[in-house]
């Protein structure tokens, strides 16, 4: 399993975008206390849990800032990442020669610029601190940005957003890429997430702290290509949203702790196919699962993830007062990690899914999926 991950240090220069081979996944062992005299147990139960143990292999990229956004795509076998920094910058990396180096790279251990310091000191030749140079970098937003997106149906297009409400488009061109210095113009306040249409080229979804979710053609003059608009869609800020791959739907979570499943063949005010309201605090993310069209899971500040099947329904024969406030739609709730951010399906593991917070990475499989 590979990964691809952005640091959030104390001091802007010690910040990194990280790839990683994460190797040897084994259900997790609960403990058990038990004695023996007999040391040959002891020594081959010690070897067993040796070779159960996760595999951990990471390269890394220096990066000036800390990482407010990453997402990664594959252009004609080539990965790339897109970085959003706090210093207002969307930097491109080409990730393919990291993750030929995360192949070597030592069990448990990162490589990178640190190691090579070790080894070269000042002496260090240019060649090995220059291939982590971004592809591309692009500084003509107003201000720093969480929103960032790149397009499924046409490789390599990308759209980002920042604090001041503006989005830019980008398209690869031979040289790298070419961004319309014209903003997509609409949203008052801070754009938070930016999905692009899973099926249509050049329809794009956005989300923002005015509260609104707005429908662009990107095709359109950025003037005119706002289609549709969901004023005060939520009670506050909108964090995140996701598009399903398969139906026509996009959910959405925000600091009101809803989460909202909209039709976009009826996509208005008070319109909504579902409101979840089970999380705590404030929505951090979703994501449709890509297995079954009716699934997602949702992430929180209450420090949850939660997995909902929108196919499930109540069983009205069995009723009982303890169980009427829970969703029945609220399939597991998955805890333990602080300050969570982000979460993500596997694309070709069934049901498994990957989630980041302060304190660290998770890599779970329920039975419910």
């Amino acid at each position: 399993m590979y990964l691809v991950a952005g640091s959030q240090a104390e001091k802007p220069k010690d910040n990194c975008v990280f790839v990683m081979k994460l190797s040897n996944l084994n259900a997790i062992k609960n403990d058990e206390s038990s004695s023996s005299d007999d040391s040959d147990v002891e020594s081959d139960s010690s070897d067993d849990e040796s070779n159960d143990q996760p595999v951990l292999q990471i390269s890394s990229i220096p990066h000036l800032g800390t990482v407010n956004r990453i997402r990664n795509t594959t252009v004609d076998d080539k990965v790339f990442a897109a970085v959003w920094s706090e210093r207002g910058i969307v930097n491109i990396y080409d990730l393919n020669s990291k993750l030929k180096e995360v192949e070597k790279a030592n069990r448990n251990r990162k490589i990178g610029s640190e190691e090579k310091k070790k080894k070269f000191g000042k002496a260090a030749p240019k060649r090995l601190m220059s291939e982590h140079k971004p592809l591309y970098s692009y500084s003509g937003h107003r201000d720093e940005g969480f929103a960032l997106d790149w397009s499924s149906k046409s490789p390599g297009f990308l759209a980002s957003g920042d604090c001041k409400g503006n989005i830019h488009t980008w398209k690869p061109s031979e040289s790298g890429w070419v961004v319309n210095l014209h903003s997509l113009g609409g949203h008052k306040e801070s754009v938070e997430d930016l999905q692009w249409s899973p099926n249509e080229v050049n329809v794009l979804a956005s989300c923002s702290v005015d509260k609104s979710l707005r429908i662009w053609d990107t095709r359109l003059a950025p003037n005119k290509a706002n289609m549709l608009t969901i004023a005060d869609a939520h009670d506050n800020d909108i964090n995140v949203i996701n598009w399903n791959k398969k139906e026509p739907l996009i959910v959405s979570g925000g600091d009101d702790g809803k989460l909202m499943i909209w039709d976009l063949r009826q996509f208005k005010k008070d319109k909504e196919l579902a409101v979840f309201k089970h999380h705590t605090s404030a929505i951090t993310t979703v994501e449709w699962s890509p297995d079954d069209s009716s699934v997602f899971a949702s992430g929180g500040d209450d420090d949850q993830i939660a997995i909902w099947d929108l196919a499930v329904e109540r069983d009205t024969t069995n009723d009982q007062d303890d169980i009427k406030e829970i969703p029945p739609q609220l399939l597991f709730i998955h805890q333990g990690q602080e300050h969570i951010k982000e979460l993500h399906w596997h694309p070709q593991i069934t049901g498994v899914l990957i989630s980041t917070a302060q304190t660290g990475f998770n890599v779970f499989r329920t039975i419910s999926i």
